[in-house]
């Protein structure tokens, strides 16, 4: 239960800081309220389903995903609670423990998604891909989600992937397909990930 406790504060103070810089006593009382419904969601997901496990590495995860990784763990927050506003549930015997949130139902029902520590839509067949994510995140910090951004921004206007991307068991002969089959596959974090689990789409 602490660990859920410390998450809803962290993101309490995260959000009062941030609504304070934007616009003074009341942004600090807007972000404050703002990152307790946030915060609140994911502190019980996290107390819920045990997430954390109360040994070192547990507490090493949380310390990590709490400070370094925060803007991650944030944003997986806001993802999180967009999955359960539409009756998403929480896999709670897959994330006791993992330092990961599971939700059952993914995005889309072709592919699992992971932001932050939140995964949804996972299997056994494909969980270590998204947990190499989360590691990517807990590893870059504040600079995961940006780097991430950045290079579907590059390779969708700059499509350089197109010089090794496999033609012929992969065609793009779709607008669709230029995305899914083309883009998503080739960023960096998607590539590292499919070189340790998973077929790419083709």
């Amino acid at each position: 239960m602490i660990f859920g406790i410390l998450s809803a504060a962290v993101q309490v103070i995260l959000g009062a800081l941030f609504g304070f810089l934007a616009g003074g006593p009341i942004g600090l009382l807007i972000g404050a309220v703002v990152g307790l419904l946030i915060g609140a969601v994911f502190g019980w997901a996290v107390t819920s389903a045990g997430v954390y496990a109360p040994d070192a590495r547990g507490i090493f995860l949380f310390v990590v995903d709490h400070t370094w990784s925060l803007l991650n763990t944030v944003v997986g927050a806001i993802y999180l609670t967009v999955h359960l506003i539409f009756g998403h549930s929480l896999d709670r015997p897959t994330s006791s423990g993992s330092g990961r949130v599971s939700v059952v139902e993914g995005v889309s029902p072709r592919y699992a998604t992971t932001i932050g520590t939140v995964c949804a839509g996972s299997s056994s067949g494909i969980q270590r891909h998204e947990d190499v994510h989360i590691f990517q995140g807990r590893l870059l910090g504040p600079l995961y989600i940006p780097l991430v951004l950045a290079n579907y921004v590059l390779f969708t206007i700059a499509p350089v992937w197109l010089l090794y991307h496999d033609h012929t068991n992969a065609p793009i002969n779709r607008f669709t397909r230029y995305f899914e089959i083309g883009v998503y596959p080739h960023v960096w974090n998607e590539a590292i990930a499919y070189r340790i689990q998973g077929t790419p789409p083709r």
